[in-house]
């Protein structure tokens, strides 16, 4: 199928699915038909929400502000354009939420630009991308694209550091590409050697856990596998009569949640989705050590996380009901929240380190092994554009050092993908109990540098990570498998039929 026809295919199906004239299941078995893929994390997002509340801390936005130099700039360079006006489709992520709020008293203000952020549901953004990048109409100037999408739209794309590197008068001084993270650069909006955006967006998990109970029991934190199942265990034994269970989880059987924690556990114990030659592997020896922890730490948490998504998980450990968790570390400002059982008393730390370790060369698909699942997305330039320079403009100050910095006040945790944010005066001093603290940075932007793992990109992807693999760790996790090598063999013959179309050879 040509590009061209994928795209309108893709825009036919997502208005298809919009409409639910198709369910999820159809529409994600079309983008694989399509050649293309969601991330897993996205998929998951059809239709439903993100960990991330949506909620702005009380008093942020009188606490932050534009800086002079920033003004300056954007009045100098932006008023040129006034009256322009660009567009720009996204979900409803926190960096785009603060864009809303900061667009038009700062941005606007300054630049006379007028800027319309339409933020609809995932499957949405993808058919408004795919219709636009088809009819290279220039609807919209700007687009959020899911890491996944990128061979689809690769094309139809500005080169973001190209653009910054020619046009020297409309350049932020100061932009600094060296300030995001190489991993997100290289992992979220790389594609074959090509800048498709700049990164945008970026949740994953970070260990998150109860300082009163550890101090209360003598605990350290745990910094090895070992470590953490058996401090989840002696949590459990001293707490459960309190009401408070050892760990919790997001295990629901068919939802893209299940299949989150189990490639955690796969990871961290030297095992990965694919082999080199793009067979599924999760039942090889590391494989199941890994799955056998995962087993062995529902023991330890309600049974009632087995009918969890990442909201349950959320609130299980929000209303005092367990005392650790590996999970996304955009749930953390929820523990400091007025609703919250726990303020005050929950940490962040890095993931304990895995037992053993895959490299991405014995990997396949580009899956990158380690214990910190990530999803991230990008923001980019269409080439398609009707006012490029206004839009350029608009790029550069959204994913400024100063907005970023801004943002990860403002959306309570969820917008950290420069290396400045993390050591930006106003984020280190929302680092305290309280409505969207940031204090657990630190552990994300460890973890983003040293332990982030990356799930396989092929199409067939979303069909696998949202269906095939928990759909059958469902029926191990309810007693409707034979056992973990069974399982493990099952989804093997489905995984490795819907990954045949993609495999090389």
């Amino acid at each position: 199928m040509r590009d061209d026809d994928r795209k309108g295919y893709v825009a036919d199906s997502a208005a298809a699915f919009a409409s639910r004239r198709i369910g999820k299941r159809e529409f994600l078995r079309r983008l694989g038909l399509s050649g293309i893929g969601l991330s897993s994390f996205g998929a998951a997002m059809l239709g439903g929400n993100r960990p991330f509340s949506g909620a702005f801390p009380a008093g942020a936005l009188a606490q932050t502000g534009p800086s002079a130099d920033m003004t300056k700039w954007l009045k100098d360079v932006g008023s040129k354009y006034k009256g322009t006006k660009i567009r720009f489709v996204s979900e409803a992520t926190p960096p785009t939420m603060v864009a809303m709020r900061l667009a038009q008293e700062e941005f606007a203000a300054a630049t006379g630009i007028h800027v319309e952020i339409e933020v609809v549901p995932l499957e949405a953004v993808l058919k408004k991308v795919s219709a636009d990048a088809h009819s290279q109409a220039g609807r919209y100037d700007l687009y959020y694209l899911d890491q996944s999408w990128s061979p689809l739209f690769v094309s139809d794309t500005v080169d973001p550091r190209e653009l910054y590197e020619s046009k020297h008068d409309l350049a932020l001084p100061d932009f600094d590409w060296s300030d995001f993270a190489k991993p997100l650069i290289q992992g979220i909006s790389t594609y074959r050697d090509k800048l498709v955006g700049i990164p945008y967006d970026i949740p994953i998990f970070i260990l998150m856990y109860r300082k009163d109970l550890f101090d209360k029991h003598k605990l350290k934190v745990p910094t090895t596998m070992a470590e953490y199942m058996a401090t989840v265990k002696a949590l459990d034994e001293a707490e459960r009569g309190n009401g408070i269970r050892g760990t919790t989880g997001q295990l629901k059987a068919g939802h893209y949640s299940l299949n989150c924690d189990w490639t955690g556990w796969l990871w961290s114990h030297g095992g990965s989705v694919f082999d080199k030659d793009g067979l599924f592997s999760g039942g090889d020896e590391d494989g199941l050590r890994g799955l056998a922890y995962m087993l062995e730490l529902t023991k330890y948490m309600a049974p009632e996380a087995k009918s969890w998504t990442w909201d349950g998980e959320a609130e299980s450990l929000t209303q005092g009901k367990a005392a650790m968790a590996l999970s996304w570390g955009e749930i953390f400002p929820g523990f400091d929240a007025k609703d919250s059982k726990v303020i005050g008393l929950m940490e962040a730390a890095r993931p304990p380190a895995e037992a053993k370790l895959r490299s991405p060369d014995q990997a396949g698909f580009q899956e990158i092994p380690h214990i910190g699942h990530q999803g991230g997305s990008s923001i980019a330039l269409s080439k398609y554009s009707k006012n490029p320079v206004a839009a350029w403009i608009f790029m550069q100050w959204v994913c400024s050092k100063d907005v970023a910095a801004r943002s990860a006040v403002l959306g309570s945790g969820g917008a950290a993908v420069r290396t400045s944010t993390y050591k930006d005066p106003r984020v280190l001093a929302a680092a305290k109990v309280g409505p969207g603290t940031t204090r657990h940075f630190p552990a994300t932007e460890w973890t983003i540098d040293n332990a982030m793992g990356t799930e396989p990109k092929l199409p067939a992807w979303a069909e696998i990570s949202n269906h095939i693999i928990p759909d059958e760790l469902g029926k191990l996790l309810a007693g409707q498998q034979a056992g973990p090598a069974q399982c493990m063999a099952t989804i093997k013959a489905r995984v490795d039929q819907a990954a045949a179309p993609f495999r090389k050879g």
